[in-house]
C-alpha cells in the first residue's frame, strides 16, 4: 500500500481560487457558501481536480473575510448568488469562536513577540554595557603598564 501522498502545487490552488473569483460573484464577495457547493462547482467545471478544489474551499471558508460575513448572515448562496438555504446558528457560533481563537493567537503571538524584542534589546544593552568596561579595563591597564 502506498502511503505517499502527493502535493497540491500552491500555483494550482491559486490559480483555481482566482477562477471561482472570477466566475462566481460569491467568492469574490466571500458570501457564506451553500452547503455542497462543491458539488455545484464541479458540475459546471468538470475539469476541475477535486484535492485542489477541497483545499481551496478550506482556505476560502477559513479566510477572515468569510467568517465575518458568515457572522452577519441569514443564507448561505449558490454559484450565481441565489439564496440557497437559511445559515445555521450554530455555523455562526462556530465562525465567532474560530475568530475569537485566531484574535487570542495573534494577541499572544505579538506578546510573545513584544518580549522577545525587549529581551534582545536588555541583552544588548548589556553587551554595550560589558564591552564598555572592558574597554574601560584595558585603558586603566594601559595606563598602568607604562
Amino acid at each position: 500500500m502506498n502511503t505517499k501522498s502527493k502535493s497540491i502545487p500552491i500555483s494550482d490552488a491559486q490559480a483555481l481560487l482566482s477562477t471561482l473569483k472570477e466566475t462566481f460573484p460569491v467568492f469574490l464577495n466571500h458570501e457564506p457558501l451553500a452547503i455542497g457547493i462543491d458539488k455545484q462547482i464541479l458540475a459546471r467545471l468538470p475539469e476541475t481536480p477535486r484535492k485542489v478544489l477541497r483545499m481551496v474551499l478550506a482556505y476560502h471558508t477559513k479566510s477572515t473575510r468569510y467568517l465575518q460575513k458568515t457572522i452577519k448572515a441569514t443564507t448561505r448562496f449558490d454559484l450565481d448568488g441565489n439564496p440557497a438555504e437559511p445559515l445555521e446558528e450554530t455555523h455562526k457560533t462556530h465562525a465567532e469562536e474560530m475568530l475569537k481563537e485566531r484574535a487570542k493567537n495573534n494577541a499572544e503571538r505579538a506578546k510573545a513577540e513584544a518580549k522577545l524584542k525587549r529581551e534582545q534589546q536588555a541583552a544588548a544593552e548589556e553587551a554595550e554595557k560589558l564591552q564598555k568596561r572592558a574597554e574601560k579595563i584595558n585603558q586603566l591597564a594601559q595606563k598602568f603598564a607604562k
